[in-house]
């Protein structure tokens, strides 16, 4: 996978060299390219913002730096034979979720356009159809100062998922959220070594070697800790993919069956 990233603060991105990606970097399995959007402005001054038509608060980013910059990550897939998809953090995208970092995982050429201020000049994203697919998501219902943050979520979030990435692939399956589990839950309370830490002790059954019983005990916990810190995550998922020891337990926490749905 290739990942290129257009910044006016390069220096930003500095994370994308670390941990898991750094090592999928190393070992070939991810490229990450950033470019400074300054480099593509047109006066001494290196610009790259002016006052917006019609008034208002705040500066926008001008189309012609952000063109020249994308025109030249295009010259170079074109040559390759690949069509990038462009992708632009913003809060009136579409809703980051692993399911579309599962979609994006499977895509050869990431291109990433962070913006800043009051956002980059529309006619920008409307000329890179040509070029790319535009796909514009938005991370959470607020706002940053900028797209680098959103940049490295949705990265670090979708290239733990290319092959080869994580030592044990066997995480993925087993994620919060992990596309193909039959419902959508939050991961229970884990532990390592020491058993007992500051007079907290870690529980019997997941030191007990019975794996069922551990088994059950894990979804016992994911399931309390979903009801109580998710539980659109339960509402929202059919009652008959709940067994019959998971009703048991909602049933105990003051949920009930309504019309195929568990409700509180």
């Amino acid at each position: 996978m290739r990942i290129d990233v257009v910044t006016i603060f390069p220096e930003y991105l500095a994370p994308a060299r670390l941990s898991l990606l750094g090592k999928a970097q190393s070992a070939g399995l991810i490229s990450v390219q950033v470019h400074d959007l300054r480099e593509h402005a047109t006066d001494r001054h290196n610009t790259v913002d002016d006052t917006p038509y019609g008034g208002g608060p705040g500066m926008v980013m001008m189309a012609e730096p952000w063109g020249l910059a994308l025109d030249a990550i295009a010259d170079q897939a074109k040559t390759a034979g690949v069509r990038p998809r462009l992708v632009v953090p913003t809060p009136s995208g579409r809703v980051f979720n692993q399911a579309v970092a599962s979609e994006l995982a499977q895509v050869e050429h990431l291109v990433f356009a962070c913006g800043r201020y009051e956002g980059i000049d529309s006619r920008v994203l409307l000329a890179a159809e040509a070029d790319f697919d535009v796909d514009e998501i938005s991370i959470g219902d607020y706002v940053l100062a900028g797209g680098e943050v959103a940049a490295l979520v949705i990265i670090e979030a979708t290239t733990r998922l290319v092959a080869g990435v994580l030592g044990n692939e066997e995480s993925v399956a087993d994620d919060s959220f992990a596309p193909g589990r039959m419902e959508k839950l939050v991961e229970g309370p884990v532990f390592t070594k020491p058993s007992q830490w500051r007079d907290l002790e870690v529980p019997d059954v997941v030191l007990s070697g019975d794996h069922a019983a551990i088994a059950r005990w894990r979804r016992d916990e994911a399931l309390r800790r979903t009801a109580t810190r998710r539980p659109e995550l339960i509402e929202h998922t059919p009652a008959e993919q709940f067994d019959s020891t998971d009703q048991e337990l909602l049933a105990a926490l003051g949920w009930r069956e309504d019309q195929g749905r568990w409700i509180r």
